[in-house]
């Protein structure tokens, strides 16, 4: 499965995240991924599609290659998302703060694509 990609799009309402679940946890399965990779991508994730609008769809493109997997969520609302990922970090539980505890990058473009990172090791690696 290394290189390929897997394209999802789901209500953005909140009962749907499970369906992302899903799929992320199909891939993780078939690559024997470790559990902690897999609840950090999910809790990343959720955190991400919690943020999304409340009405239409939202699109979740999974890539997997060498070094990881790549997660993609858009379109989301860029104006908001930025500002989160560049506000000052407090006390708070914000977006900043979980992506930078639980994924080994992230980035958002200007057409308010998310995308996150994480270098996954296999349960025999480690």
């Amino acid at each position: 499965m290394t290189g390929d990609e897997i394209t999802l799009t789901i209500p953005r309402e909140a009962p749907f995240h499970e369906i992302a679940h899903l799929v992320l946890g199909g891939v993780a399965a078939r690559l024997d991924l470790s559990f902690e990779s897999i609840d950090d991508l999910e809790t990343a994730l959720d955190a991400v599609l919690e943020r999304a609008k409340t009405n239409g769809q939202v699109t979740v493109r999974l890539r997997v290659d060498d070094h990881g997997i790549r997660a993609a969520v858009g379109p989301l609302p860029v104006d908001d998302i930025r500002a989160e990922l560049e506000r000052e970090m407090d006390e708070s539980v914000s977006l900043r703060r979980i992506l930078e505890t639980v994924v080994d990058g992230y980035e958002l473009d200007r057409e308010g694509w998310l995308e996150l990172r994480k270098n996954v090791e296999s349960r025999e690696d480690g």
